[in-house]
């Protein structure tokens, strides 16, 4: 059986050929430095996000483990629906774009996000979508309209977790899948459900 081709979005240097567990978790209390950090199931520093909280436009930024931006992301303004768009590296230039996710209709009971890549110019139908109940902290991401599921994520309570004040979710990327892209979405996805309060 041949290999299914590797999903890079964002660099082939965050896909493996084995699954890949990585652990999520926000710093409730802090807003000016990294507001999310990502490890694997060792405890090892994978990536981290920094957000500028106060800027007119929500913007983070993905740092890899060693401090390098790999991926900035922000909210598009005056959209009808809530969309972010990712550039390669530090960028926010449209030639640097590399996808949009944004919510597949105005009202959500449960979470339905469709992601395009940014050479899906028609944007006519989705390369990924994001599924599920971010309120259970439960979500699946699939590629394209396909049951063919790429990460899937689950809400990990630790003794630690809630002696820390942290808000900790475990996402399992598939094999061949870029990590990357994957953490990406995931915040943009707790960035949109955070921002509940907005008329969308």
């Amino acid at each position: 059986m041949a290999s299914p081709s590797p999903i890079v979005v964002i660099s082939p240097q965050f896909c493996v050929p084995y699954p890949v567990d990585l652990i999520i978790s926000r710093k409730v209390m802090s807003l000016s430095e990294g507001s999310f950090g990502v490890t694997d199931v060792n405890g090892n520093l994978m990536f981290k996000i920094k957000g500028q909280v106060f800027s007119l436009r929500d913007r983070r930024v993905l740092l890899d483990a060693a401090g390098n931006p790999v991926v900035s992301f922000q909210q598009k303004m005056l959209t009808a629906h809530r969309r972010w768009q990712a550039f390669r590296g530090d960028s926010s230039s449209s030639k640097d774009l590399l996808f949009s996710v944004k919510k597949s209709s105005l009202l959500q009971l449960k979470t339905k996000l469709d992601v395009h890549l940014a050479s899906n110019t028609k944007q006519d139908s989705c390369d990924f979508r994001i599924e599920g109940s971010w309120f259970e902290r439960s979500c699946t991401i699939y590629a394209g309209a396909s049951s063919t599921i790429v990460a899937q994520m689950h809400k990990k309570h630790s003794i630690q977790s809630i002696l820390l004040d942290k808000e900790t979710f475990a996402v399992t990327c598939y094999p061949h899948v870029d990590n990357a892209f994957i953490v990406a979405l995931i915040v943009i996805l707790e960035e949109i459900n955070e921002d509940r309060s907005g008329n969308d």
